[in-house]
């Protein structure tokens, strides 16, 4: 289990991001900087357009800033070879998208441990973690199942395990409820809530919900690519 240290977990140090627009830039984060620290669950708010998801992928190393600084428990991911931060990805860092992005014809197992057999490991050395993590998601009685065999909430579930399976440092959601009824996604919300709380997980999303939001433990808005 992890345990809240009060180390920082994530860093942005002057977060800059531009876009080229018709030959035009635009600058969609203007200096964002901010701290996340282990064992936290803050949420990133703001209007459609704001900059949030894009400080979110470049927090979690799937975007690049056009300046600034990002620092994984004082690592400088900028500085990272390609293969490092492709590492990193899969050792260190989960994701959990609005779209479930689940391979159609696995079953919830082999869906879930995809990132460890990516990254060399043998399925048989990962059976403990598998029973333990499909517990927890609420999944134990549903591992042989198909995606197209599972509601959209179970296959939430099913993407959150196989971002939880490699024990990442710091899970990244973006509008994790979005494509989920308001029911659905208050389950979802909780167990989040329950992964953060028990498992002293540390969890950086992005939404538009207020409810979903206020499952946090800290809100940070984000406005015109500034945090107010």
């Amino acid at each position: 289990m992890k345990q809240k240290t009060g180390r920082v977990a994530v860093e942005g140090r002057k977060i800059v991001k531009n876009f080229q627009n018709g030959g035009t830039d635009t600058r969609v984060l203007k200096g964002v900087s901010l701290k996340i620290d282990q064992g936290e669950f803050v949420s990133i708010m703001g209007p459609s357009g704001s900059g949030k998801s894009t400080l979110l992928y470049i927090l979690g190393g799937l975007d690049v800033p056009t300046g600034g600084q990002v620092l994984h428990n004082g690592v400088d991911i900028s500085r990272l070879r390609d293969e490092q931060m492709s590492r990193m990805r899969r050792q260190k860092i989960g994701f959990v998208f609005q779209f479930y992005n689940l391979i159609p014809n696995l079953d919830v197992e082999e869906n879930v441990l995809l990132p460890l057999l990516l990254d060399g490991q043998k399925a048989g050395n990962c059976r403990q973690r598998l029973d333990r993590i499909l517990e927890i998601v609420g999944l134990s009685h549903r591992r042989r199942h198909k995606p197209r065999e599972l509601s959209g909430g179970q296959q939430q579930r099913v993407a959150i395990a196989r971002a939880l399976i490699g024990n990442p440092e710091i899970l990244f959601a973006d509008e994790p409820t979005g494509n989920l009824d308001s029911r659905t996604g208050e389950e979802i919300m909780n167990l989040l809530g329950e992964i953060n709380r028990d498992q002293g997980q540390t969890i950086l999303m992005v939404t538009h919900s207020p409810e979903a939001a206020g499952r946090s433990s800290r809100v940070i808005t984000v406005r015109d690519g500034v945090i107010v």
